[in-house]
């Protein structure tokens, strides 16, 4: 089975991970598409394939080369998607040999999926693009990597001449939500080093990503009769867009790039009463996303001097850092991702993460993991697509990763 026909499969699961849940896995969608991968990676002759009490999808692929004592590799990719984009009912489509034009997902809804827009689109003229009808998403992110996983294993079990050392395979819950490293045993796992299979296009080898908090702002007001309310109400869902006001308009998502951070509003609810407000810290320098940190209280502070101590809380809770000084440790993963691409004839693909995988967290646990590409672009969108040749070019990429793996003694 092509990586292609797994991904298709994979979209009838619904299992989008839930911030607001206290549970773990937070969705029990998730532990549904587990149990089906565990299944499918059964039958496929990963025999000791399994789900933990956490929920997280393990298995190893034995070595084939006699008497082998060199590092175990692993590929770790995620089973949840996001919750804020529609996520059920799926129906991909296949674009068969991609003219570089337009492509209309939804002729109803107007909706297009434009190279005007999304230059990556130019790149896959001749491809055979997988899209849907523009009302979810399509769920690349990140079952395309799990997708490329599989057909992985599949080949290097079915294919005696290609010669391996021992391949674990991990599949995480609740990644999309920060916690898909929570409750992942790195010593259970037996991988010396990992990449997780969780980026765009195919040669993207990258090792940077943002260090990342989440800031939750509450307000406290008083509410009183508007018509008898002068010099006594305390309106704090106003309080709260005075709050809003006090960081830079120029550090939002919308108008940053490369290496610069952001604040990203994601939650804002409110009355006179009391307001929230929930934001995204991310930067890729740690002195700048100390800065960030220092401005949000800042911003609480000169508030609360306004209109009486604890009127303005803050709690910032760190997602993850940024693993770049873990992974340099052990460039061997990054120059021997990049020596397996120029070996297919491709050029790696280097560029700062802006966002966070699990081998953010992975690699202060202990395993270092830097990201690979899937052939996937505009996640977490209705306009999320993937290259059916590009996804078998990153699972030809797993497959000669492996194999440069098992001619390596112990490092």
């Amino acid at each position: 089975m092509r990586a292609y026909e797994r991904l298709l499969k994979y979209t009838k699961y619904p299992a989008a991970s839930d911030s607001s849940s206290q549970s773990f896995p937070s969705s029990p969608e998730q532990l549904t598409f587990g149990k089906a991968l565990v299944e499918e990676m059964l039958a496929i002759g990963i025999e000791d394939a399994h789900m933990d009490e956490n929920g997280y999808v393990f298995g190893t692929i034995e070595s084939n080369i006699e008497n082998w004592d060199g590092p175990v590799i692993g590929f770790i990719a995620h089973m949840d998607v996001v919750r804020d984009v529609p996520y059920t009912d799926i129906k991909p489509r296949i674009v068969e040999n991609y003219d570089g034009g337009d492509i209309v997902l939804n002729s109803e809804e107007n909706i297009v999926l434009s190279p005007m827009e999304y230059e990556t689109l130019q790149t896959y003229r001749g491809h055979d693009l997988i899209v849907t009808d523009g009302t979810t998403l399509l769920g690349a992110d990140n079952r395309a990597g799990i997708a490329e996983i599989l057909t992985m294993a599949e080949t290097l079990l079915n294919d005696p001449d290609i010669k391996h050392g021992t391949v674990k395979i991990g599949f995480t819950p609740d990644e999309e939500i920060g916690r898909g490293a929570d409750r992942f045993d790195v010593e259970r796992f037996g991988a010396d080093f990992a990449y997780t299979v969780d980026g765009g296009a195919f040669g993207e080898v990258v090792y940077e990503t943002f260090n990342a908090a989440t800031a939750t702002v509450t307000v406290k007001g008083r509410n009183i009769h508007p018509g008898t309310a002068k010099n006594k109400m305390l309106n704090a869902a106003l309080i709260a867009m005075e709050f809003n006001a006090l960081l830079p308009a120029v550090q939002r998502p919308e108008h940053t790039e490369g290496y610069e951070g952001f604040y990203h509003l994601i939650q804002m609810e409110g009355s006179v009463e009391e307001a929230k407000l929930v934001y995204l810290l991310r930067d890729h320098a740690a002195a700048q996303f100390a800065e960030q940190k220092a401005r949000i209280k800042r911003a609480a502070e000169w508030l609360n001097q306004n209109y009486g101590e604890g009127t303005v809380t803050v709690s910032i809770v760190d997602s993850y850092k940024n693993m770049v000084e873990q992974v340099k440790q052990h460039w061997h993963l990054i120059e021997t991702a990049y020596e397996a691409v120029r070996e297919m004839g491709g050029t790696p693909i280097t560029i700062p993460v802006r966002g966070g995988t699990d081998g953010a967290r992975l690699s202060f646990l202990g395993l270092p993991c830097p990201n690979l590409g899937t052939g996937s672009h505009n996640h977490h969108s209705k306009l999320e697509y993937a290259s059916v040749q590009a996804m078998d070019q990153c699972v030809s990429l797993l497959v000669k990763i492996a194999e440069k793996y098992g001619k390596l003694d112990r490092i």
